[in-house]
């Protein structure tokens, strides 16, 4: 588990969009196609504020955003959210920050009525750890779409009922 104290914040601040995208690059994982999506909806959040289908959670340590999740209702539908990003800074990762997110996440859309939460990722095998991750947080593989991001990178869904 970490060693500091993690705080936590649901409103976006327009300096938080800076911190979004270097936590994103720093993974590696990430196209720049998806970092500027992961912006994008900040941006989207910020500008449209409570009209943004898209909610913020973001945890700090020492005064710093070491991770942060992007998640909202998925529409027509009455207690299914999308966890659209998870994502911890590099130099924070295997510390029990993304569990941390993960867990909080979770109480943060039951308290919004959520009942479900699904999450999609890659099936390259640079996206292993994630699917690990999400497996040890109690996450079922419901399905794989082949190719459907590009030849040989499937998606993958993840979901989780929440109690």
């Amino acid at each position: 588990m970490n060693d500091k104290k993690i705080t936590y914040r649901l409103q976006i601040i327009k300096t938080d969009v800076k911190a979004i995208e270097r936590i994103v690059r720093s993974s590696g994982f990430f196209y720049a196609a998806e970092i500027d999506l992961a912006i994008e909806l900040a941006e989207e959040k910020i500008a449209r504020g409570k009209a943004s289908s898209y909610e913020f959670l973001f945890g700090e340590s020492a005064d710093m955003i070491v991770a942060y999740t992007c998640f909202g209702l998925i529409p027509a539908t009455a207690a299914s959210y999308d966890l659209y990003w998870i994502a911890v800074d590099e130099q924070f990762r295997k510390k029990g920050y993304g569990k941390e997110m993960m867990l909080k996440t979770e109480e943060v859309i039951c308290s919004l009525g959520g009942k479900h939460i699904y999450a999609e990722t890659s099936s390259r095998d640079l996206y292993r750890p994630t699917h690990i991750f999400y497996e040890n947080c109690g996450y079922l593989r419901e399905a794989s779409l082949k190719d459907f991001y590009a030849e040989g990178d499937s998606k993958i869904i993840y979901s989780k009922v929440l109690k």
